[in-house]
């Protein structure tokens, strides 16, 4: 299992739109940028641009219907005729990009953009990507025409076609959101194809209770390797988003806590145990209570640390803060205790400070420290945050970099 940045499927990835690269001037500039590199820098090899000169210049008056420079506009079809994949180069892939803008359409693109999805120019890939993304517009219909192209797109197409679904209006259309879902499951598709499907599920607005059932028993799967990391991802995504809006996140954190608890991946058990703290949400009995289970029973001391994060905003502040110093009688790891030690004036303020002296009295280690957050506090300031970043060391053990 890679770490969250490295096996992030393409997500793109998310719901930034870059200005279409051939509107106006910026096509004709582009075109005739990627003219000079094509014939290797007219500045440096005049030489070699003369003859090309002159011989264009000869054709044009051998054919005076043949058009020199940026190419213009497709001519208007005759009745009955079908219009022609534009022709790429390998040395200039952008000879006749006005042309392709203008005639593709969602039944034509896979064809005319095959030359070009394997261009080793990004720019080339993100035009193809944001003109497919407006072809696919609102329609459903053809959202999951674009998601069939995907099973067996190869080498760099299978982006390409994944972020414009996910980019696209359509896909919080029902239809769409269930074909992502489908073929995510799917078990016959390579298993960082399918987290790339279940990825772009972090677009919706909200996920069904069906939908959160599906993805947790995914990511309970013991084989399903980078797609079960990909469906607590996305859980948690949704869940940050519906909270913003005040909406109720208890389903979200239902489904979480019991990947928290039962996956027998630990990368995805540490993934639901720590994606509540994106959201900060408070914390009621039933709740507090699963995540007491994870700080005494979760062998993994960052499911811990995180489990200690998550209960410092219980509602039920006397629990949690008699749970923080039993609990540190007997935990072993420095970082954990660091986290039970400060998380306890964040859960109790001002009154943790007892529970924090005999913290002290077991482990000398946090002394200095204990002087610090007492003085802090004797001089007025509350806010666990303000005081937190009044530390004059805010990671003495070298414990945060994972989380914070």
């Amino acid at each position: 299992m890679t770490s969250a940045s490295s096996s992030s499927p393409p997500s793109g990835t998310s719901s930034r739109r870059k200005p279409l690269l051939v509107a106006g001037a910026g096509l004709a500039a582009l075109l005739a940028g990627v003219a000079l590199i094509g014939r290797g820098g007219s500045q440096e090899r005049p030489a070699e641009t003369e003859p090309a000169a002159a011989a264009q210049q000869a054709q044009a008056k051998q054919d005076p219907a043949r058009k020199t420079g940026t190419p213009g506009p497709a001519a208007p079809l005759a009745p009955g005729e079908e219009a022609k994949a534009p022709r790429f180069t390998s040395t200039l892939c952008w000879q006749e990009l006005e042309r392709f803008n203008e005639g593709v359409t969602i039944h034509n693109f896979r064809e005319w953009a095959a030359p070009l999805l394997n261009s080793r120019d990004g720019l080339v890939r993100d035009f193809l990507q944001e003109r497919l993304t407006e072809l696919i517009g609102k329609n459903p219909a053809n959202a999951i025409e674009v998601l069939e192209w995907s099973r067996d797109a190869q080498g760099k197409s299978f982006k390409v076609y994944l972020t414009a679904v996910r980019d696209s209006e359509a896909v919080h259309q029902p239809q769409v959101a269930t074909r992502l879902m489908d073929m995510g499951l799917d078990n016959t598709l390579p298993a960082e194809r399918r987290a790339g499907l279940i990825s772009a599920l972090d677009t919706q607005k909200r996920l069904a209770p069906a939908a959160l059932d599906k993805l947790t028993t995914l990511a309970n799967d013991p084989a399903s390797v980078d797609a079960g990391w990909a469906a607590a991802r996305t859980i948690a995504r949704v869940m940050k988003r519906e909270f913003k809006q005040n909406a109720s996140i208890t389903p979200y954190m239902d489904k979480l806590l019991t990947i928290g608890a039962q996956s027998p991946d630990e990368q995805v058990r540490y993934l639901g145990q720590m994606m509540p703290m994106h959201a900060a949400p408070l914390l009621d009995a039933t709740e507090t209570e699963r995540f007491a289970k994870i700080l005494v029973g979760e062998g993994n001391e960052d499911g811990r640390d995180a489990a200690a994060h998550n209960l410092s905003l219980s509602l039920d502040k006397g629990k949690v803060l008699d749970l923080f110093a039993k609990t540190f009688e007997t935990e072993q790891s420095l970082c954990v205790k660091w986290a039970l030690f400060r998380f306890s004036a964040r859960t109790a303020g001002k009154r943790a400070l007892p529970v924090m002296a005999n913290m002290v009295a077991m482990d000398p280690r946090f002394q200095a420290i204990y002087q610090d957050f007492e003085r802090i506090y004797a001089s007025g300031t509350l806010d666990f945050v303000r005081l937190y970043n009044s530390l004059p060391n805010q990671d003495p053990f070298n414990c945060l970099d994972r989380h914070e």
